[in-house]
């Protein structure tokens, strides 16, 4: 009898606030962008706008040292010289961009950052979808009980309390952003044992099941029928 297959597990990225290599960027001038991609079905909004040359920015060391993860505004965030090399190396997928960006600037935020040698940076952005939010599976608070476009399935919620992905919607990225939480960074296994292999910083990795954005503290729902 063949073994069963276990279901993929997947991760939600952020940078590791007030971790040793917490290492934030502010934008430097001139920043300009592009218009916010939309969806080709409803034409509704699913991201923020795109960030355009020149990237330019001042980072911001809160820890010790330079993280090879450091978030930037919306959907664009940097990865270290290493960590981009790598990514490429090893045929990991998801990411559009790598552009290099000048550093104009350091602001050391802690006493414990010493004189260090900045590295070399380059602005990734992550793709939207196939990878889809499985509402059966999911346990959300939803703002509006408007019906999603069956494409983006874009809908406001009031909080997150651990989500999972529909089967059968995934296509084998490494990074992206799920249809139906097009707001936040979702990564495979093989993207999160990469960075344990490596030892890359400034990363938080989450599983999905276990993730919670709930900023008005109102707990999890007692039931996620999905909207109506």
């Amino acid at each position: 009898m063949a073994s069963e297959v276990p279901p993929a597990r997947f991760f939600v990225l952020d940078d590791d606030m007030r971790g040793p290599q917490d290492t934030k960027l502010d934008k430097a001038e001139p920043v300009h962008t592009g218009a916010a991609p939309r969806c080709p079905t409803c034409g509704g909004i699913i991201g923020m706008r795109i960030w355009l040359p020149p990237y330019r920015g001042r980072l911001e060391l809160h820890g010790g040292d330079f993280g090879d993860f450091v978030e930037a505004s919306g959907y664009d965030f940097l990865f270290s010289e290493r960590l981009a090399k790598a990514f490429e190396a090893e045929g990991l997928t998801g990411l559009l961009g790598f552009h290099p960006v000048e550093v104009v600037g350091v602001r050391k935020k802690s006493k414990k950052t010493q004189a260090l040698a900045v590295p070399r940076y380059f602005a990734v952005t992550a793709r939207f979808g196939p990878g889809a939010v499985d509402e059966g599976g999911s346990h959300f608070r939803y703002a509006s009980k408007a019906a999603a476009c069956p494409d983006c399935r874009f809908i406001e919620l009031d909080s997150i309390h651990g989500f999972t992905l529909q089967p059968g919607t995934w296509q084998g990225e490494d990074v992206f952003r799920p249809r139906g939480l097009p707001g936040r960074i979702v990564v495979s296994e093989r993207f999160a044992e990469f960075t344990q292999r490596h030892g890359f910083t400034n990363m938080k990795l989450t599983p999905t099941e276990e993730y919670v954005w709930d900023p008005l503290r109102l707990g999890p729902p007692t039931a996620s029928p999905g909207p109506s």
